[in-house]
């Protein structure tokens, strides 16, 4: 029984010994991979939530069937002004992606930084 427990805890002991090694591997490789993914879809989810190339693919034409000079002028500037808008919403996010994408590069450096600072 003992020599059981023994090889459970060694086989525990080391696991927990290769997961710490290989931590810092899988972080800035698989791991840091998968962030981007994710980050890139949540981008590409905000854009199609923003509609934005289909504001832009359609700045030339005019709302609601109105083919005269006042008509393209108005949706012209009307569909600019939601462009700009949308594309400074778009932007914030974009930011925001990036900072978490920094986090995510910069937080176990920190960590370690931290333990260290708190020993010495």
């Amino acid at each position: 029984m003992i020599k059981n427990s023994n090889l459970t805890l060694t086989k525990i002991f080391t696991d927990i010994f290769i997961d710490i090694v290989f931590f810092p591997f899988w972080w800035y490789s698989l791991g840091l991979v998968k962030v981007v993914r994710k980050l890139v879809d949540f981008i590409a989810d905000k854009e199609k939530s923003l509609a934005l190339s289909v504001w832009i693919k359609n700045i030339f034409t005019p709302m609601y069937g109105q083919r005269d000079i006042q008509g393209f002028l108005i949706s012209f500037f009307i569909r600019l002004i939601q462009i700009i808008f949308r594309s400074l919403i778009l932007l914030f996010w974009t930011i925001i992606a990036l900072i978490i994408f920094w986090l995510w590069l910069l937080a176990p450096i920190l960590i370690i930084y931290q333990i260290i600072r708190q020993f010495t």
